[in-house]
């Protein structure tokens, strides 16, 4: 099958949506976490995290103001800060029901079952089920004129995660955190490690790591 925009276009629009949001390939699985000012919270399943440094520590996240994202956007302007909370297998289904579009103060946590867990001094609530949660400040935040999304720029306060996962050289086992992988609108996938491979380097050949 090749398709061209044009036929993308001539797609029915759920067809489209469904067909487009599984061409980039598996995505990460976060629940992400906001309180209003009056300390309403609100709870989104979103797949568009994305790593952008490691010195300062900083994530990417795209957001659509409109349908179950417009809560969330609204909160992190407004307050500045959010959770990211990685989803795993035990949380699938609650996970996913965040995505309904409950009433602006309908909470997603008493909605779903989750439990809001707060941090001394972090003014927005984490998943107390994940075992991947990061604090977030909102550093930059830019909207997209091409399609209305919002790119917001966030540095990770503090994390929390299982000593086990956390390898010598400081990579994350997330098969050990359980942490499941999004395809498309709706595919939730358990991860397997296939294998590690040392840095890149012209002068050698590639270089497999041990486990």
């Amino acid at each position: 099958m090749k398709l061209t925009s044009e036929s993308l276009k001539a797609m029915p629009s759920r067809r489209r949506a469904a067909l487009v949001n599984s061409l980039s390939g598996f995505k990460s699985a976060n629940l992400v976490g906001t309180a209003d000012a009056n300390g309403h919270c609100n709870l989104a399943i979103m797949s568009s995290v994305v790593h952008l440094g490691s010195d300062p520590a900083l994530l990417g996240l795209i957001v659509r103001p409109g349908g179950d994202e417009r809560h969330t956007l609204a909160n992190i302007l407004a307050n500045g800060y959010y959770s990211l909370n990685h989803v795993h297998a035990d949380i699938v289904a609650e996970a996913h029901q965040t995505a309904a579009r409950y009433a602006q103060h309908t909470s997603e946590f008493e909605a779903t079952g989750l439990t809001p867990q707060w941090w001394p001094d972090f003014p927005a609530p984490l998943v107390a089920e994940a075992n991947v949660k990061m604090a977030m400040q909102l550093r930059e935040h830019h909207p997209l004129e091409i399609n209305g999304t919002h790119f917001l720029i966030g540095e990770v306060m503090a994390v929390e995660l299982p000593d086990v996962a956390v390898g010598e050289d400081g990579a994350v086992d997330l098969t050990i955190a359980d942490s499941v992988a999004l395809s498309g609108l709706d595919s939730y996938h358990r991860a397997q490690l296939h294998k590690r491979m040392a840095y890149a380097k012209p002068e050698l050949p590639p270089r497999e790591l041990d486990n």
